[in-house]
């Protein structure tokens, strides 16, 4: 059964919950921001169950070596390049660096065609997919990846875990041509960490080849998965690498030791770190459009052309971020966020907490 949650209660909850836990006001905002957006996209593995959990172990709740600063300032580092920033985060909220950096490339962009934004020392930002669908929203193309807080996947051919779930997202501005961003997002995981928990949470098993246990077999059991392995064997592996080998030259940690200050010499990292690339449009723009179309009517030429032919017709064939557009809808049209019971227990939890009036059964059935 699901139910349905106020934004407002919602944010409350979040945002009561970071400054629990001494971050600012306007990082409690950006941490609000972050898990309304998962949520109100059908995001179940990055809503604000998960970016508390990852506090709490790898974050600010870590006393050997708090993986997140509350409070902490961004430092812009000096660079001779125009279209490029380079920043040394602090151990600063994830999702606050993030929504700050993706807005700085987009300026860039503005200015010369494209932006970047490297970040160095970060703590982890959780659903790339959300920033570069925001960013598409606002007209641009937009790509970021991240390395993951663990080494938690199984290279390809390998036996021990030294890759993180590493993600890539991308977002193109095709609102005007379809209604909605195509957002292509995706753990290089069979299925990320987060999924793993929200399974457990339902009681529901993994897919086939998604995980191993202790031994290395193969299971299905959430609860005894102890590394991931990589989608497409090694294309998987090969995307995870890129993450890996970004991060390496921005001046990212080695993988394994990734929040894992205990295992690392007091010279290494442990830190993750980001990449963010937004392009404006007009810079790819040739002119040379067939029939008379411009830019928009030939992003939507195209996607007639992929989605035509019959394709269409079987009810399977969806765009990168179809889905996430259904579950907006969803929201609009319940007036709120939309939970499991299983999730809304923690909520409950949290909120009981913090001494925030909740009660599950009042909240109105999705």
């Amino acid at each position: 059964m699901e139910r349905i949650l106020p934004a407002d209660l919602h944010d409350t909850i979040v945002e009561t919950a970071y400054a629990a836990r001494g971050f600012t006001a306007e990082e409690c905002r950006q941490a609000a921001r972050f898990c309304r957006l998962a949520a109100w996209y059908g995001i179940r593995t990055h809503n604000a169950i998960k970016a508390l959990h990852l506090d709490d172990h790898f974050g600010s709740g870590n006393t050997v070596m708090p993986g997140c600063v509350p409070g902490a300032q961004v430092r812009v580092l000096p660079t001779r390049f125009d279209a490029a920033q380079k920043w040394d985060a602090q151990r600063k909220l994830g999702q606050a660096v993030a929504f700050d950096a993706i807005e700085a490339a987009e300026k860039l962009a503005d200015d010369h065609g494209v932006g970047i934004v490297s970040v160095d020392r970060a703590f982890h930002y959780l659903w790339g997919g959300g920033y570069v669908m925001e960013s598409a929203r606002r007209g641009y193309i937009a790509y970021t990846n991240c390395t993951a807080a663990l080494a938690e996947v199984v290279p390809f051919g390998g036996k021990f875990p030294t890759l993180g779930t590493n993600p890539h997202s991308w977002g193109f501005p095709t609102t005007e041509a379809i209604g909605f961003p195509i957002v292509i997002d995706w753990a290089t995981s069979t299925v990320a960490m987060g999924r793993v928990q929200q399974l457990a949470r339902e009681g529901k098993p993994l897919p086939d080849d998604a995980a191993v246990d202790a031994e290395g077999n193969p299971t299905t059991d959430p609860a005894k998965v102890q590394a991931l392995l990589p989608f497409g064997a090694h294309k998987g592996y090969g995307l995870s690498l890129i993450n890996e080998l970004v991060a390496a030259l921005i001046g990212g940690s080695l993988p394994t030791l990734r929040s894992r200050p205990q295992n690392a010499p007091a010279d290494e990292k442990t830190t993750p770190s980001f990449f963010f690339q937004v392009i404006h449009p007009e810079a790819l723009n040739c002119g040379a459009f067939a029939a008379g179309r411009d830019q928009t009517g030939n992003v939507k030429a195209v996607i007639e052309d992929i989605r035509g032919h019959g394709n269409r017709d079987t009810g399977k064939c969806l765009l990168p971020g179809e889905i996430e557009h259904r579950a907006a809808q969803r929201s609009e049209q319940a007036g709120g966020l939309i939970f499991s019971e299983a999730e809304l227990g923690e909520f409950k939890t949290l909120a009981d907490k913090l001494r925030i009036p909740f009660d599950m059964d009042a909240l109105a059935r999705a």
